[in-house]
């Protein structure tokens, strides 16, 4: 099959969406398909700048949300044009991987089906793109449910997304969770003492990692708020965080209020290759999703990475993390927001290195047999084939 997979935003970017789209391409080829990626990233800047960032900037600026809102629908139309002048390749389906992706190629006359990652109206909410009860929030909404009544079929990444468009939409989507690249991911603690030398950690120093985009929902203040208490018993312990957002100046603030810069590192955004480094000379990695404005984290793929990596992982105990980790099993859970459990369980897995290295081995198992990139996607081929 001819498959292109296409999305509004950037492709490569940091975040598990492009990382999911990577994954799938690599998977779907190991099964001899041919597979293209559509993105924002194919519009040349000038206009990226011209269309949709400076007008949404300032219409934003008017009232709050309507720039949101303008920039999705520029997109959708900049990506459909994209679309249209590629029709000579004969794609027998195009994935899109959120609503205005699929607006673009159902109007571009080509064949859907859609992944939903999230909810579109709730997590614009919930990082402060519009506001609760404006008409931006109502239309979004209303967009997303003609979105999936109008696609071919529906691939949720979770079965909370595929319950929340049976309520929303009526539609009765394919759950299929997230999943990595087995053959990317996986152990390399042979290596842990190079990457600490190459990325400048220290030998010694207890190190815990989190690959997480900067925003509300990903909890990512938590870890901040956790560590003095790790520190009163390992005073040179390391928080890195890998990611950027909107959540980047109040951490900043955090940090300084504590006294802990010299303990805590913003990496911003790195490639993903050099994210397997830091899986690599972790002792921890940590997730600490939160529930916000009604949404909660799918099936988590820095989760997925970090098990999948033999990295002891430890989590909130929120949406899709609660069904990747078996709690005291492969990994960690905690109660979300809950400052002191987090630190607790930090305190844990360093007291235990033995507890972590088992929970990691077991981690690395379950990803090997319920998470491989190439099981998934036999799954999406099947559904690819069942909408022609």
């Amino acid at each position: 099959m001819k498959i292109l997979l296409a999305t509004v935003y950037h492709f490569p970017h940091t975040g598990g969406l492009s990382v999911h789209m990577a994954t799938l391409k690599a998977g779907l080829e190991a099964r001899g398909h041919e597979v293209d990626i559509l993105s924002f990233t194919d519009i040349p800047e000038f206009q990226q700048k011209a269309i949709v960032r400076g007008p949404g900037f300032l219409m934003n600026k008017v009232a709050k949300g309507s720039g949101f809102v303008y920039g999705l629908q520029q997109r959708k139309k900049m990506l459909q044009k994209l679309m249209e002048a590629q029709k000579s390749k004969n794609y027998d389906i195009v994935n899109a991987q959120e609503v205005y992706a699929a607006f673009a190629a159902l109007d571009a006359g080509l064949p859907v089906v859609s992944t939903v990652h999230g909810y579109l109206t709730y997590e614009a909410l919930s990082a402060g793109n519009i506001l609760k009860g404006s008409k931006e929030e109502a239309f979004l909404l209303q967009q997303e449910i003609e979105a999936y009544r109008k696609t071919r079929a529906i691939i949720t990444v979770d079965t909370r997304i595929k319950n929340y468009v049976k309520k929303e939409a009526g539609i009765e989507g394919t759950a299929i969770r997230n999943f990595i690249n087995v053959d990317d991911f996986k152990p390399d603690a042979e290596n842990k003492a190079a990457y600490r030398e190459k990325h400048g950690v220290p030998a010694d120093a207890p190190v815990f990692f989190v690959p997480r985009r900067l925003t509300k929902k990903n909890g990512v203040i938590y870890p901040i708020l956790s560590l003095p208490a790790v520190l009163e018993k390992y005073p040179n312990a390391k928080l890195i965080y890998a990611g950027t957002g909107e959540a980047m100046d109040e951490m900043k603030r955090l940090i300084a209020e504590r006294g802990i810069e010299a303990n805590v590192e913003l990496l911003g955004a790195i490639p993903h290759n050099v994210i397997k480094e830091y899986y690599a000379l972790a002792d921890v990695v940590l997730v600490p999703s939160v529930y916000s404005e009604g949404v909660e984290e799918a099936t988590s793929i820095s989760a997925l990475e970090a098990m999948g990596s033999g990295s002891p992982l430890i989590a909130c105990a929120v949406g899709g993390l609660k069904e990747i980790v078996d709690h005291g099993v492969d990994g960690l859970l905690v109660e979300e927001k809950s400052v002191e459990e987090l630190s607790d369980a930090m305190l844990e897995l360093l007291d235990h290195p033995d507890k972590g290295a088992a929970f990691a081995a077991a981690a690395r198992k379950k990803i090997e047999d319920q998470y491989s990139h190439t099981a998934a996607a036999e799954k999406y081929e099947a559904i690819y084939k069942a909408s022609l």
